[in-house]
């Protein structure tokens, strides 16, 4: 086994499907372990407005915050305000979503692991009243 770098830009940008997400998302620089390692990841940019459908992960999710200003909220619970530098912990089968703010764009680097190949459980869109709600 040996240490893969893979280069920058080496790798073409995404869109990110409109069935998983609203409005504009670039997914960059999809990452995966080998060798039987379950890590995977991605850097996700949105537009402002942009975020993701409501969604679980089977062994959880962290979110580091890279750039702009951006929301996390689990069902239920009061949407909570990201930024740059933040750590966002999702535990597993926590159903949530992710995003920027209507006015300012927002990056992450998002990580999960998959449990017998599965990532993530895309659910129902986030609505626009369910966005706008700070509960």
């Amino acid at each position: 086994m040996n240490i893969t770098v893979t280069p920058a830009g080496s790798q073409p940008s995404a869109v990110g499907p409109a069935e998983y997400f609203t409005g504009k998302v670039r997914v960059d620089a999809p990452f995966k372990g080998s060798d039987g390692a379950r890590i995977g990841g991605a850097t996700v940019t949105f537009d402002p407005g942009a975020r993701t459908a409501w969604h679980t992960h089977p062994l959880g999710q962290t979110l580091i915050v890279t750039a702009g200003a951006g929301y996390v909220q689990q069902e239920g619970q009061v949407r909570q305000s990201i930024r740059p530098g933040d750590t966002v912990w999702i535990p597993p089968k926590v159903k949530h979503w992710h995003g920027a703010t209507p006015d300012t764009g927002m990056s992450h680097i998002a990580i999960a692991e998959a449990l017998d190949g599965n990532v993530v459980e895309w659910l129902e869109q986030v609505t626009d009243e369910d966005y706008g709600q700070a509960q």
